[in-house]
């Protein structure tokens, strides 16, 4: 089954954290799990869930190593995979988060790539009711809150900048003007994308960049040389 339960070695093998560091955390209730003959055993959707919603309060090393956890090799690229420039759009008509979904999905969709319009709108706005995507800093990355291998031929990320910014749901009350849509085949590759994309947000000035572009085109080109930065890292 695709979520059975994991031991506490298996999950830090699994996600690239220290299983006693895990198990301080099992054992103060923050780590969603369950204590059966003694050992904690963890499910797999749920690692998922919490992982999506806490990726913002991790630290640096532990993105860094789930984000090594999740890559085939340290020179696997994500971003300059799945970042079209037709799912790019620098000046995305939206004014609310509902629109800002909708308008996504559109990207989406001009790609040719996608199948299920529907589908993909309603798995954004149900993962956007559990908790926002949104970031400090004026940062949302919308997702599904499980893989969605039916919805599109390929995974993808779309790219999009709100101008005047519009209320998303972020810590620090910003109005949110940028976003990186992730949709994705497989677990692997979107914990690995959310944790890629926390890394270049984080390590480089990349957003700023972002806010000062002239066209699509140059997004793309800021997005994929923010990832090289991130991999030149890790030599």
């Amino acid at each position: 089954m695709p979520y059975r339960n994991m031991t506490l070695a298996e999950l830090a093998k699994h996600i690239g954290m220290d299983a006693r560091e895990l198990k301080r955390l099992a054992d103060k209730g923050v780590l969603p799990g369950r204590l059966i003959g003694g050992e904690w055993r963890f499910n797999r959707f749920q690692m998922l869930d919490w992982l999506q919603r806490e990726m913002h309060n991790l630290d640096e090393k532990h993105i860094r190593n789930l984000d090594r956890a999740m890559s085939t090799s340290d020179e696997e690229t994500i971003i300059s995979d799945l970042l079209a420039t037709e799912a790019v759009d620098m000046s995305l008509p939206a004014k609310s988060r509902p629109s800002v979904l909708r308008e996504l999905v559109n990207l989406a969709e001009r790609t040719g790539l996608l199948y299920d319009r529907l589908e993909l709108l309603e798995a954004l706005e149900d993962r956007e009711s559990l908790a926002p995507t949104a970031l400090p800093g004026g940062l949302a990355f919308p997702h599904p809150r499980r893989p969605l291998p039916y919805a599109t031929a390929e995974s993808m990320i779309c790219l999009a900048r709100v101008p005047h910014g519009v209320p998303f749901g972020g810590p620090d009350r910003r109005l949110t003007d940028l976003f990186v849509m992730v949709c994705c085949h497989d677990e692997r590759q979107h914990l690995l994308t959310l944790a890629r994309l926390a890394l270049v947000f984080n390590n480089t000035p990349l957003a700023e960049e972002l806010r000062a572009v002239e066209n699509d085109e140059q997004a793309v080109e800021c997005m994929i040389a923010a990832e090289r930065k991130v991999l030149e890292q890790r030599r």
